[in-house]
């Protein structure tokens, strides 16, 4: 008998040793670009242990991923810094919720929960959603990523449905399918399976009953009971009742497809992530300092779009705050209001620095980006949107520059004493007023980003005509695509490329389709590529408008600013394509209008 074991040692050890000296290892389903992605999974807690079964393990390796079981524990930095380093989640099944997570009270029926693993897993779907991981859960994972996002289940089956035509908890194996599950035609689910039905195992006596706001349903059973869902939202989260990771283990290569689907997303966001580690990146608009009332503070993570936990989250190296301020009568008392704001703004932007300066700093050059990020400090750059808050006096150009204005949007929805407005209903100078055009050359003299954003197409051409540096427009989309006057058209775009400048493509709802409570991350990137298509590679960035409006589904956040790099890498683009859109192009006009 002992010589029997130590044969088939032998014969196991032969196995591996032949295994690692493959230049790719058996039994992986796709080709990764680097790296093997990195797949947490979520453990369960019996017994004062941390266990997962090993068919969830398995199914991460044969889809090419590495597994990583996620210790159960309360430490949420911990749970925090381990998800930082992943790629994909793969939420398990186990015990059941306690209700009182949803608002509701046990009933008798309730099975077996763990308090410890309620915690732990919450934290870590909610950690996993503000890192934008690709997830997926499955049975009770399912089940609590539904909660955590806002929904409800069902505590007993057997005893809250009266169709019992299928029993939920199978007596059969897991490895083996008992009912059928149908998906919605058309959706994710439905494709990643390839087929509108599926055979499958049942291992449940719970189930989703009010679906989360971010999420739909695409499954169900035949009892109707709920059997997948996906984000409305265009996340990268799923879930689905029934467990794959059996039916992969007995040889069901259709159920092994949602494996495969989770390591390849969890690939692209890997590569995503490398790439943001030795590219600069930087977002030219957002509206944030009008957030900062008494309290606020951006090194905290809050309800504001843009914060430095958010900025961390997303792998955003640059913000720019833009001083904004409402234009009213162009008489002396209301001119001076605005002039006063701005001052009024710039303080604030200041504070929040000075509180958090072992985070971040101010920025005043494209050379000062590259320095902070090598310093492990975010970029602060300051802009003013609306030219009325210069007033009529270019020293007031001059004395905020020297507090660190880098550009100056002319305009914004009303003409003012610089410029026409593209949203004004007349025209008041056609173009450029005659004090604007003193600012155009005062603003070349001083190295001032000229900001064409808000602009009317009269005073875009002029501004052109006068301006010796290249022009942006700091948070602008295509007009050929969704005709707003805010957007521009095909030749302003190739006027600005042919300038020299940069066109920062904005997620704001209202500049990509009239159905603004749809408007998707989707969206936004059909307004990038046309404006990439027509401008050219070189001069393209991204300006968001964050805490001013911008924010479509599926990028709302600082956070979620890795969705576009994912994005762009799905489109085909190379890490030297996407560091010139995330900066590159914007921080080379830079330079050149500072020189």
């Amino acid at each position: 008998m002992k010589k029997q074991i130590l044969t088939l040692s032998l014969m196991l050890i032969s196995t591996m040793l032949s295994t690692l000296s493959q230049a790719a290892p058996t039994g992986s389903d796709i080709a990764q670009r680097g790296p093997k992605p990195l797949i947490g999974i979520s453990c369960s807690h019996p017994k004062a242990r941390s266990a997962v079964n090993l068919t969830y393990s398995e199914a991460v390796i044969r889809a090419g991923g590495i597994p990583l079981l996620i210790p159960v524990t309360k430490d949420s930095l911990l749970l925090r810094d381990i998800i930082k380093r992943l790629d994909g989640i793969v939420m398990t099944g186990g015990e059941d919720i306690h209700p009182s997570y949803y608002g509701e009270e046990p009933l008798p029926e309730l099975g077996e929960v763990n308090p410890l693993r309620d915690i732990y897993d919450i934290c870590l779907i909610r950690l996993a959603s503000q890192h934008n991981l690709p997830m997926l859960g499955i049975c009770r994972g399912e089940q609590l990523i539904n909660v955590a996002f806002g929904g409800s289940l069902y505590q007993d089956i057997p005893s809250q449905l009266k169709d019992t035509t299928i029993h939920h908890r199978q007596k059969e194996s897991s490895l083996k399918g008992t009912h059928w599950v149908r998906f919605e035609s058309g959706s994710q689910l439905c494709r990643i399976f390839g087929q509108e039905r599926c055979f499958t195992n049942t291992h449940h006596h719970q189930a989703v009953k009010q679906i989360a706001p971010s999420l739909k349903v695409v499954a169900w059973a035949n009892d109707d009971v709920v059997e997948g869902f996906e984000s409305n939202s265009e996340h990268p989260v799923w879930g689905v009742q029934f467990h794959p990771e059996a039916l992969t283990m007995g040889g069901d290569t259709i159920a092994h497809r949602i494996f495969r689907f989770l390591v390849q997303k969890a690939d692209l966001y890997r590569e995503a992530k490398a790439i943001h580690q030795h590219i600069l990146s930087i977002d030219t608009h957002t509206d944030t300092p009008l957030e900062f009332k008494p309290g606020f503070n951006i090194g905290i993570r809050g309800t504001a779009c843009v914060d430095l936990p958010k900025m961390e989250e997303g792998h955003l190296d640059g913000q720019y705050f833009a001083c904004w301020m409402r234009q009213k009568a162009l008489d002396p008392e209301h001119t001076q209001a605005a002039i006063d704001r701005v001052e009024e703004l710039l303080t604030g932007i200041e504070q929040q620095i000075a509180q958090n300066s072992d985070r971040c700093a101010l920025a005043r050059t494209a050379d000062d980006l590259a320095r902070l990020k090598a310093e492990g400090k975010k970029a602060i750059y300051i802009g003013i949107e609306n030219g009325y808050g210069i007033g009529t006096d270019l020293k007031n150009i001059r004395r905020f520059h020297d507090r660190g204005v880098t550009y100056i949007t002319l305009c914004h929805t009303r003409n003012n004493a610089i410029c026409d407005s593209s949203s004004d209903t007349t025209q008041l100078w056609g173009g450029l007023s005659p004090y604007g055009r003193k600012v155009i050359k005062e603003m070349n003299r001083l190295g001032i980003l000229i900001d064409l954003s808000h602009a009317a197409e009269s005073t875009f051409w002029e501004v052109l005509k006068r301006s010796k540096k290249p022009v942006i427009a700091s948070h602008s989309s295509a007009r050929a695509l969704f005709d707003h006057d805010r957007n521009l058209t095909d030749d302003q775009l190739r006027a600005i490329a042919r300038k020299g400048g940069v066109i920062q493509v904005c997620p704001c709802p209202d500049f990509l389709t009239k159905d603004l409570k749809s408007a998707t991350l989707s969206d936004f990137m059909q307004h990038l590529l046309h404006v990439i298509e027509v401008a050219g590679i070189d001069h393209v960035g991204i300006g968001t408008d964050f805490d001013g409006g911008g924010g479509v589904k599926g990028c709302e956040t600082d956070s979620e600013l890795i969705n576009i790099t994912v994005r762009l890498l799905e489109a085909g683009f190379r890490e030297e394509e996407i560091s010139k859109i995330w900066g590159g192009n914007f921080l080379r006009v830079m330079k050149e209008v500072q020189e």
